[in-house]
């Protein structure tokens, strides 16, 4: 089981997605905007990082700079949800690696299987 924030500015999309990922058996939090996610990373730790792009007050991209570079979260497995394939924020994305793209709309078995698999990828490694 992983600890799990999913933050998005559209309700339905941090409702489903919780109710996906708390059926594979993870314990899930969600934020609203990034600042919401950016406080609740400051207290608690998690293991995953879904975020969508686009939100008031701090952007996902943002959010994730702020939560490797000044949290310090370098373990923090980061799932990017975007309906935008602008080259600017996939190129700034990919500096904070690794990080993958989910597009919108999202499949949320997709979802829940690369979220799984990337854990299972991990534990194997640190298994090693």
């Amino acid at each position: 089981m992983a600890h799990i924030l999913v933050v998005d500015d559209e309700a339905h999309v941090t409702r489903v997605t919780r109710m996906a990922l708390e059926r594979a058996g993870h314990q899930v939090a969600v934020a609203s905007d990034g600042a919401e996610a950016f406080a609740l990373l400051e207290a608690q730790p998690f293991d995953v990082l879904i975020t969508d792009i686009t939100m008031p007050r701090l952007g996902g991209i943002e959010l994730c700079e702020k939560a490797r570079h000044e949290l310090g979260h370098t373990n923090l497995h980061l799932f990017v949800m975007t309906s935008r394939v602008e080259n600017e924020f996939r190129d700034r994305a990919k500096r904070l690696e690794p990080v993958e793209f989910v597009e919108k709309p999202v499949s949320l078995r997709r979802l829940v299987a690369r979220v799984g698999a990337r854990l299972e990828t991990t534990s194997s490694r640190d298994a090693e």
